[in-house]
């Protein structure tokens, strides 16, 4: 009986506490109705306009306004207002590296713990080790984008009686298969003018995730074991295994060098495939030929770039807009936690063109069988890790590693193109 009375007495002081809890939670409301929250980002044309539509939930539900400005020199415009003492609210940053900048020079306002505890309940925790500095969380991760993907055509593939490979031994497999059946197994290209190598950047840094594992991918970009590393190396090659096979990419090392990274699909959905698998990010679904992108559920397959070490799982490597503060106000703290949630993120996702990280998120609300797949991917992987080239100091980043990569295409040695990048790491970065 005493146990009873003990259970009904706990029972009425949660419904209390929760009761208390809403309407402090509708007071809160109450009270920031009329307020205005300035965001800033680098979303514009219809990226802006489908965040516009992420707010207006937020602003018909609180009565805040939001009022979003995005700009192509949204990172210049940033700092300069930073320095000024006159930020925004709100920021979205592309790269975790604007966050650290900006945490360390104390512009901005750590998340409180609730903010932190609804990350730490909705997210997985490599999300908030990438929005964290010094202990601290400072950003909030809402639309991202992810890259460790083999595209195909879905009908030939299929009819060719092709399996979806679950390890890089599989996959090996299934490109032996392709040749023996007189085609091409791979599309590659990498030209992008000035940015000529970035492709082959991407396909490096899944590899060493999965080869090499997350902690030693983390030392990589970071610079604490060098470039030409051995574990770097066998990445190389791993790549180099592919590319460099002019049985496996079509017209060979001389063409992905020269192939446009949007033309590159192109060939998987001619008629019959002039290749058949392509590794790229999620947003390449916008380069297929328009007749493919009117019918993607049915002419196009996905299936994530396979693990090489067991240990390791599938990772997936990717990147993302992290939401930080540099005005701690109430109405602030609404509208952050109101993007932890699944139904600030739905009518994205419904729209299409983006991914997101919540635990919570309903696979059904993505308007298409192909984004639901990318999404089952990146919510399920263990392991998932920042574009390493994006975190590496910009004289690799975006240039040593890009160029050496198109000298690897240009038939360089790997150690040779390895040496070269490192000896290009700035001193003291």
């Amino acid at each position: 009986m005493k146990g009873m009375t003990k259970a009904i007495a706990i029972a009425m002081a949660l419904v209390a506490a929760a009761s208390l809890a809403g309407c402090a939670k509708k007071d809160a409301a109450e009270s920031v109705a009329g307020k205005t929250v300035r965001v800033t980002g680098s979303f514009r044309g219809e990226e802006a306009a489908r965040f516009e539509e992420v707010l207006k939930a937020f602003e018909e539900r609180t009565g805040i306004d939001v009022v979003y400005e995005g700009s192509a020199e949204f990172e210049t415009q940033i700092f300069v207002q930073a320095e000024a003492g006159s930020p925004p609210d709100v920021a979205a940053l592309p790269q975790p590296g604007l966050m650290k900048t900006f945490a360390e020079k104390g512009y901005l306002k750590p998340l409180p713990a609730e903010l932190v505890a609804r990350i730490e309940a909705n997210y997985t925790p490599a999300w908030k080790e990438l929005g964290s500095y010094k202990g601290q969380v400072y950003g909030l991760f809402h639309r991202v984008n992810a890259k460790s993907f083999v595209w195909y055509p879905k009908k030939a593939f299929e009819a060719k009686g092709y399996a979806i490979p679950k390890t890089w031994a599989e996959l090996r497999e299934l490109t032996d298969r392709i040749v023996k059946d007189g085609g091409v197994p791979w599309s590659v290209g990498i030209e992008s003018g000035g940015a000529t190598g970035w492709v082959a950047t991407d396909w490096m840094e899944d590899i060493m995730l999965r080869s090499a594992g997350p902690a030693v991918y983390d030392k990589w970009v970071s610079h604490e074991i060098p470039f030409d590393d051995p574990a770097v190396e066998a990445a190389a090659n791993y790549m180099a295994e592919i590319w460099m096979n002019p049985k496996y990419t079509l017209g060979g090392p001389k063409n992905v060098l020269t192939t446009s990274f949007g033309d590159a699909v192109k060939p998987l959905f001619e008629n019959p495939p002039k290749a058949w698998l392509h590794r790229q990010a999620n947003f390449i679904t916008g380069f297929m030929p328009e007749a493919i992108q009117a019918n993607l559920e049915e002419e196009v397959g996905v299936f994530a770039l396979p693990q090489i070490d067991p240990q390791w799982g599938t990772p997936v490597l990717g990147g993302g807009d992290q939401f930080v503060m540099f005005n701690d106000k109430p109405e602030v703290r609404l509208f952050l936690e109101y993007l932890t949630t699944w139904e600030s993120a739905s009518l994205w996702a419904k729209a299409g063109g983006a991914l997101f990280p919540h635990q919570d998120q309903n696979l059904d609300d993505y308007g298409n069988a192909i984004e639901r797949e990318l999404a089952r991917i990146l919510v399920g992987a263990k392991v998932f890790r920042f574009d390493g080239s994006d975190l590496m100091p910009a004289e690799v980043g975006a240039g040593s590693f890009w160029t050496g990569m198109a000298d690897l295409a240009s038939g360089v040695p790997v150690k040779d193109v390895l040496k070269q990048i490192e000896a290009s790491w700035p001193a003291g970065k």
